[in-house]
């Protein structure tokens, strides 16, 4: 079957793209408004880009009437986010977060998520999450320039809070005990860690 994406509506192509491309980690992002309220909000438009210098990028999309998220409009005002990977434990919550509360309400309130303090940005992380990534803004771009229905953003990785279960006797981190939420098409998701995964050395 040939999908001729210039005939296709946007919702569409989303459709497509969002039910073929998988999986998809979810970025569970948490910043601060202009009055200090924390705001948390989940995005599986979400990869890492690079090492060097360590950052990651998250692609929020314009609400219906093409006005900015929230978590936009605060990395724009305070330049700082913190991308969280939830546990499968907390799928319920991370769920419940994507509901477009009106502009200042606190998710992590209004969804029961416990937050802790993090220590080289101000927007608190999710407790229990299983990393949390804190990051400065490196770039945030509307993408396309000229009819934006997204922006692009980049955030430099400062730290990182991990899961001590995820660490291997050296104290690296072990592959195959992260067990995360991650997207699929339509209403689906999964996890990371199944008896279906295996290694596969790289060829020498």
């Amino acid at each position: 079957m040939l999908i001729d994406f210039a005939g296709l509506k946007p919702v569409e192509a989303y459709e497509w793209m969002s039910a073929l491309i998988v999986p998809r980690p979810i970025a569970w992002v948490s910043t601060l408004d202009a009055q200090g309220r924390a705001n948390l909000a989940p995005f599986s438009f979400f990869q890492m880009v690079t090492g060097r210098p360590p950052t990651l990028m998250i692609c929020p999309l314009l609400q219906r009437g093409g006005q900015l998220k929230d978590t936009v409009r605060n990395i724009q005002e305070h330049g700082q986010f913190v991308v969280n990977l939830a546990a499968p434990a907390q799928a319920q919550q991370l769920n419940a977060s994507s509901f477009p509360f009106e502009a200042g309400t606190s998710e992590f309130e209004a969804c029961g998520v416990a937050a802790l303090p993090s220590q080289m940005v101000a927007p608190p992380r999710v407790a229990g999450a299983v990393a949390s990534f804190e990051c400065k803004l490196a770039m945030l771009e509307p993408y396309p320039r000229q009819a934006p229905s997204c922006h692009l953003v980049l955030g430099e990785v400062l730290a990182a809070h991990v899961e001590d279960a995820l660490l291997d006797a050296n104290g690296k981190p072990d592959a195959g005990a992260v067990d995360l939420l991650f997207r699929m098409g339509g209403e689906w998701y999964g996890r990371s860690l199944t008896s279906s995964n295996f290694t596969l050395p790289r060829p020498r």
